[in-house]
């Protein structure tokens, strides 16, 4: 049976090589320099960190995939999407100054920040995929529009989908608001009638015009909404929410075909890179981050978003619980560490079902430098 390559280092180091230096042997043996080529725009999809995590990647890594890309002669920038849910995240100026006060800072990591779909999320791409549950995704324009593609993944736990890698990167963090939608929820939002003071500045945001003001209250029409969830952020009074699938392996699904969105236009120009520190039980997007289940492992390349995620989730759960984690007082949970966290939930699914839909490979071979 075919498999994929995924490279990996750990985390030891010396005199004569630390980190960075291996973070770049990472880089050239999963050939980057073949990907990203000279002046071509390269988008370095990340997780800027929500105000309050720490779990987030530090920066002095991305610096150092930032400096080997322009040695490259391409034009590296850092990028995210916009959150679904009214965070610190939520809009691009409060997403900017959070990326900056986590230590995202032009200064630092020697790239400009772009977030990929606009001011308030409005900004993508259609893509059509014709795959079993979309047959349309809608992806942050700038990210489409990269000649290129770095996904720098901090693996973690997650409440919906078991575990958060390389396909959640991409699925959730490329989509618009408009598509974190679809992957959230089958409805449109709802408001809360109670905290509704009937500001209407929902109203005037609406670009679908499916909002009114009802008994001085907001109305939002189902027929009528374009999915966008802009009444979510606009909201003063955090009166509009999602409603949130409760199906977790259809959640995987969307999540899936939306990866492979991202990738449709970009075969032979995009590299996963997963960091293995820090395993935190919740994902990132939380304004904290627990105590890590395991210890911490190492980083893994691969040009297959499937089989890296797939050999994570296998290194991780081959390692032994660790003392002060939320899993220390029942270390009789089995060697899956996530299903231990999230026994509700089957994170097989996303794996599955991406190699179904041709995503990439869940066998794979593991080479160590």
């Amino acid at each position: 049976m075919a498999t994929s390559k995924v490279y990996f280092s750990d985390l030891r180091s010396s005199f004569k090589k630390n980190l960075l230096s291996k973070l770049i042997e990472l880089l050239e043996v999963v050939d980057l320099k073949g990907v990203a080529l000279p002046h071509s725009l390269v988008a370095v999809k990340l997780h800027f960190g929500e105000s309050g995590n720490l779990a987030f990647i530090r920066p002095n890594f991305i610096r150092c995939i930032v400096d080997y890309t322009k040695e490259l002669g391409a034009f590296p920038f850092l990028t995210d999407t916009n959150t679904l849910y009214a965070g610190t995240r939520a809009n691009s100026v409060s997403h900017l100054k959070t990326a900056i006060e986590n230590g995202f800072a032009y200064s630092v990591v020697n790239a400009p920040i772009i977030i990929a779909d606009g001011l308030r999320g409005g900004s993508y791409e259609k893509i059509r995929i014709n795959k079993n549950i979309f047959k349309i995704a809608y992806i942050g324009k700038e990210i489409f529009e990269a000649d290129t593609l770095i996904s720098v993944a901090h693996f973690k736990g997650h409440e919906v989908s078991g575990f958060g890698g390389t396909i959640k990167n991409l699925a959730m963090g490329c989509a618009s608001r408009k598509g974190k939608l679809q992957e959230h929820s089958e409805l449109s939002p709802k408001v809360n009638r109670k905290r509704c003071e009937g500001c209407g500045d929902c109203v005037v945001h609406c670009p679908g015009n499916a909002i009114s003001l009802k008994d001085e209250k907001a109305f939002i029409d189902q027929q009528r909404c374009i999915g966008c969830g802009e009444c979510v952020v606009v909201c003063p009074n955090n009166a509009i929410n999602i409603r949130w699938s409760p199906d977790t392996s259809l959640f995987q699904k969307k999540m899936a075909e939306y990866a492979f969105a991202v990738l449709a236009g970009k075969k032979g120009k995009a590299v996963f890179l997963n960091f293995l520190i820090n395993i935190s039980p919740a994902c990132d997007c939380a304004p904290f981050n627990d105590a890590p289940i395991v210890r911490d492992l190492g980083i893994m390349a691969s040009i297959d978003p499937v089989a890296i995620d797939q050999a994570s989730v296998d290194m991780i759960n081959r390692e032994a619980i660790l003392d002060g984690s939320c899993l220390a007082m029942d270390k009789k949970t089995g060697d899956d560490k996530f299903k231990a966290v999230y026994p509700n939930i089957d994170w097989s699914v996303q794996l599955e079902y991406a190699e179904e839909i041709g995503l990439g490979r869940r066998y794979y071979e593991l080479i160590t430098i």
